[in-house]
């Protein structure tokens, strides 16, 4: 859930550098992150960008935690969906995707996560307008494929991968597996 939060803004690899700060100081835990000072916190997390932003985030992920679920993550996860997503999305700091990202991945809720990469894969492939808001694309998905929290995180996995290495801002469509599926021509750079 740490990492939900941590990951906004910036690429995994400078999350697991800031979530490794926590774990060898053994604070990964919510009565241990709530405990030490905000400055202490920012400190720790500063490789993940954003470091007082998110500090900020997380505190407020962690009185939500605990004020709402007696700070037990069991007691969250056995939330109703549909209210814990509209909580989660009531805290500070907390959009979308860092929301769905915590259902998904941290509670293994069946919800799809929309990124960036997800959203540059549906247009260019012209499965859905450049307009689409993030609910429309989540929806495109949940709707498209079976209500399952493995094959989600599988399928946003591969998303992510094809984004990475082909669907970048500069495209490279020649060599992208998902080339056979592009619908007309690929869009304008």
């Amino acid at each position: 859930m740490a990492g939900a939060i941590l990951a906004q803004n910036t690429a995994w690899g400078n999350v697991e550098r800031a979530l490794a700060n926590l774990r060898s100081r053994r604070l990964l835990t919510p009565p241990r992150l709530a405990a030490i000072p905000m400055a202490r916190l920012a400190w720790l997390i500063r490789p993940s960008g954003y470091f007082r932003v998110k500090a900020l985030s997380l505190r407020a992920f962690l009185r939500y935690l605990r004020r709402r679920h007696r700070g037990s993550l069991r007691v969250m996860s056995q939330a109703p969906f549909d209210a814990l997503r509209r909580e989660l999305l009531g805290v500070p700091g907390i959009g979308p995707e860092t929301a769905d990202s915590i259902l998904l991945y941290a509670l293994g809720r069946p919800v799809f996560v929309v990124d960036a990469y997800t959203r540059r894969v549906l247009t260019r492939h012209r499965l859905l307008s450049a307009r689409a808001d993030y609910e429309q694309v989540r929806g495109f998905f949940e709707r498209h494929l079976p209500s399952d929290p493995r094959l989600f995180n599988e399928y946003h996995a591969l998303l992510v991968a094809v984004g990475k290495q082909y669907c970048r801002s500069q495209p490279h469509c020649a060599e992208c597996p998902l080339r056979f599926d592009l619908r007309g021509k690929p869009p304008r750079r």
